[in-house]
């Protein structure tokens, strides 16, 4: 399958590593360009290339969204992801003027709410946002007994059929957390589910603990 990632941070970067892995094409973007993130390509292989953030969004069939939450305005034209299956793994968090990261006060919304109203064409999936990137890093497995959780909300359940395939694809388990609106909740940080590893036995305990 061929995926455009926008931002190389560690979650991006991470994941296009995990990706080409596993045999799909990737188009890795961020702020600065394609010709930053050459030497990034060269060590992910021929299954990699450097894009434009828009290049990106027209080669993926799946569009991986990783980038700060601060840069989410700068997205490209919302034309480019009319129907296109988007992965959101954005957090809300902000820096305070001490310098101190905190969570944006979204109200009753969620951070993926917020993004499909910059992209309302996209079929958009909340995903690989409540996993740390060490553990994205060094925690995939192919024993299903040991495979850890990514868990993914959507209000389309085709799009999520297609990236729970992608969370299988790289050693993680995908566990449904119902759709955007309350899944991407149980999904926010501070969650009983956010940034701690677990296997689908546990992920499954903690979310009927969930409202």
């Amino acid at each position: 399958m061929d995926i455009g990632i926008i931002g190389a941070g560690n979650i991006g970067t991470n994941a296009a590593i995990l990706f080409t892995k596993a045999g799909h094409k990737v188009a890795i973007s961020n702020s600065k360009g394609p010709e930053s993130l050459f030497e990034l390509v060269s060590q992910l292989g021929p299954n990699a290339s450097a894009a434009s953030v828009p290049e990106a969004v027209r080669f993926g069939e799946v569009v991986l969204l990783a980038l700060p939450w601060s840069q989410r305005t700068k997205l490209p034209h919302d034309i480019l992801f009319e129907n296109k299956i988007v992965i959101d793994a954005t957090n809300p968090y902000i820096v305070d003027q001490a310098g101190r990261f905190e969570i944006e006060d979204l109200g009753h919304s969620t951070s993926s709410e917020e993004i499909l109203k910059l992209i309302p064409g996209a079929r958009l999936v909340k995903a690989f946002n409540t996993m740390h990137f060490e553990t994205l890093k060094s925690g995939s497995s192919t024993d299903p007994s040991k495979q850890l959780v990514i868990f993914m909300a959507g209000d389309d359940s085709q799009a999520k059929q297609v990236v729970a395939r992608l969370i299988e694809d790289i050693g993680f388990a995908a566990v449904d957390t119902g759709f955007l609106r309350e899944g991407g909740h149980r999904q926010q940080p501070g969650s009983l589910i956010y940034n701690i590893p677990m296997t689908v036995e546990e992920a499954k305990k903690r979310l009927t603990a969930l409202p």
